[in-house]
């Protein structure tokens, strides 16, 4: 039924060179599926398929056409914050800081996709594009004959991984295995250098066998003197620069690790009449908000996800038995008409039916969830036979989705997890609930791609396998790593530097960041320091604190609120602020690092203060009230 289907699943070919190494590791996890049913996995697919052939429904998004060589790097390129490398003359500033802040593997993924376009442009005959050489500075003839020598693919990457495992070991201690043990989720250090380090060791050799859910590999972030960084900490303006950061890292990771990372070229959506299903979500949003500002997730998949909630996760098969597709239909025609006016009753909507308008939602959007362009990379994670940077590489798409379409996954993701643990009473453990979420997410009747013939199988077991990666991992996905935030940091040092770069630009570029970790180095000698804290928003005082090497965020919190509750410090507002309780607890605040070389970042408690100090003197500390929290003024 599958293969008769108009919505097929995208998967990503690998490349040769490892290609049987990572077609074993696929093997072996497949089999150890075996005593995993996958029947709801094909009947949900049977639902979906007699859904579309009853109501003859077109694609909402045209068919993905195939880019012709050199188009895929010129996108690429351009995505990535590079474009100006494509012209011949334009502003080149920008280019150079972010080509500045790069790690090696980084830079040779840029390098790679920049020497396939002008290839490509040489063929057509058309003005050559600039070699990344060019940009950087003049160099002699002997030293370009060398690096021309370098730049073959066999030589990069035996100097790429000579150069790694020279690297002090300590700096990559996630990669040492623990079978059975808890292990550590390295993300200090980027993942391509990591994997790099990895090639000649037993990351080839080494596949993890898939698990039941009880049973998944525990992983833990090291927590390092800065701290960890969740999405949603970072201002909208510096997550903005993220995307274009996990590009980058993703397919330098991707080369790294044998895989060419494909994307779709989406078209125009469709427009539609419909107010909520079939409908983007950026519309959806938009048109929220002028209801509720500030929403980040549809108010209908709200609605949907709360009545569920509270009636629906202790229901038998919940998610997997479909309801009627008669009363859905008739339902959906009703939301439609009435949901905004407040007319629509919830309590007289039986549970398999609201499931069953969730799952529709999530396929009548017209394009899907993970994106037309990221879908077939979502798809091809399975095939990386390595959990660890599956994951990783899980962690970089989550990071490089639109903003309305992650916060609709997180929100999604959440309510499984509930499903999932209410699984005693549903009788929906991990894997049912994966393999009957796998469909909906990963089959998209705007994209109809073939499946090849005897591939069904392993592909439906890979995309249910994804499934359960976001769902049983999500609070590690939705980490934003810290090489990453050391980066962004990098590009806001340097834009407000504004670099007046000359012939030997990039030589005075490396000799000025080589003077600035000096002065950090030197810094960070210093044995202590004392530094004011604001809550301008709380108190018409603030907070002078005495910084040392122990000083962590949640200290300052702490010694903040003593001060507020013992000394009578003179409130904003005579509303009691604080609910003490004869405890200090201060989990309702929150201390942001603002300006410097960052927009604003919410602390993690456990973060060194003076290490940060010493990474950014010119930001100022201000302690805000918890937004998860309800306002006490």
């Amino acid at each position: 039924s599958t293969r008769n289907c108009a919505c097929k699943m995208s998967q990503l070919p690998l490349k040769s060179p490892l290609a049987s190494p990572v077609s074993e590791g696929t093997n072996s996890r497949v089999e150890s599926l075996d005593n995993l049913s996958m029947d709801s996995f094909w009947l949900e697919v049977e639902n979906i398929k007699q859904s579309a052939e009853a109501e003859q429904e077109e694609c909402s998004l045209t068919d993905v056409k195939t880019q012709e060589e050199g188009e895929a790097e010129a996108e690429w390129l351009q995505d990535a914050g590079l474009s100006d490398l494509l012209g011949d003359g334009a502003s080149e500033n920008d280019n150079i800081v972010l080509l500045s802040t790069l790690t090696r593997t980084q830079a040779a993924a840029v390098q790679r996709r920049l020497d396939t376009y002008s290839r490509s442009r040489r063929r057509k005959n058309k003005h050559p594009v600039r070699d990344v050489r060019d940009i950087f500075g003049v160099v002699s003839s002997e030293e370009t004959a060398a690096e021309k020598k370098e730049s073959s693919p066999d030589q990069l990457w035996h100097n790429l991984r000579a150069s790694n495992v020279q690297r002090k070991t300590q700096d990559y201690s996630c990669t040492v295995r623990n079978p059975g043990k808890e292990e550590m989720f390295n993300m200090d250090v980027a993942y391509s250098e990591q994997a790099a380090v990895l090639l000649k060791g037993s990351f080839l050799s080494e596949s993890r066998r898939l698990k039941d859910g009880n049973t998944l590999t525990k992983f833990k972030i090291p927590k390092g003197r800065l701290g960890v960084t969740r999405i949603g900490d970072l201002s909208a303006q510096d997550m903005k620069k993220i995307p274009t950061l996990a590009l980058i890292e993703l397919t330098a990771l991707c080369d790294v690790l044998g895989f060419e990372l494909k994307r779709n070229k989406a078209s125009k959506l469709k427009t539609t009449e419909k107010r909520l299903f079939g409908v983007p979500l950026n519309t959806l949003l938009e048109n929220d908000q002028k209801l509720l500002p500030n929403t980040k997730v549809p108010l209908l998949l709200q609605a949907l996800l709360s009545c569920l909630e509270k009636r629906g996760l202790e229901t038998e098969g919940i998610l997997r038995v479909s309801g009627s597709q008669t009363r859905i239909k008739s339902l959906e025609q009703k939301l439609e008409r009435d949901f905004y006016t407040g007319l629509f009753r919830w309590d007289e909507v039986h549970q398999n039916d609201v499931s069953g308008l969730l799952k529709r939602f999530i396929r009548e959007l017209p394009a899907p969830l993970l994106t037309a362009e990221y879908l077939p990379a979502f798809a091809a994670v399975q095939n990386i036979p390595d959990l660890k940077q599956r994951l990783q590489a899980l962690n970089l798409l989550i990071l490089i989705l639109p903003e309305p379409n992650r916060n609709t996954l997180k929100a999604l993701l959440e309510f499984l997890s509930k499903v999932v643990a209410r699984e005693n009473n549903n009788k929906m453990n991990l894997w049912n609930v994966s393999t009957v979420m796998a469909p909906n997410l990963f089959m998209h009747k705007g994209l109809p791609n073939k499946i090849p013939e005897g591939k069904e199988k392993q592909l439906a077991e890979g995309a249910a396998d994804v499934v359960r990666m976001m769902i049983h991992y999500q609070d590690l996905l939705w980490t934003v790593s810290s090489f990453l935030v050391a980066q962004v940091r990098k590009l806001n040092e340097s834009n407000s530097k504004k670099y007046q770069f000359c012939d030997k630009r990039i030589k005075n570029l490396l000799r000025k960041i080589h003077a600035d970790k000096d002065k950090v180095e030197k810094n960070q000698a210093e044995p202590s320091k004392i530094v004011k804290v604001h809550a301008s928003l709380l108190l018409k005082d603030s907070l002078e604190v005495h910084l040392n090497n122990a000083t962590r965020v949640v200290d300052v919190l702490k010694q903040f609120q003593k001060n507020l509750c013992q000394n009578g410090w003179n409130i904003v507002n005579t509303v009691n602020l604080l609910k003490c309780n004869n405890s200090m607890e201060c989990t309702n605040l929150l201390l942001y690092e603002v300006g410097g070389n960052i927009g604003e970042h919410c602390l993690d408690p456990d973060t060194y203060l003076l290490d940060l100090y010493h990474i950014n003197p010119h930001a100022e500390w201000i302690i805000k009230q918890n937004p998860a929290y309800p306002r006490m003024f």
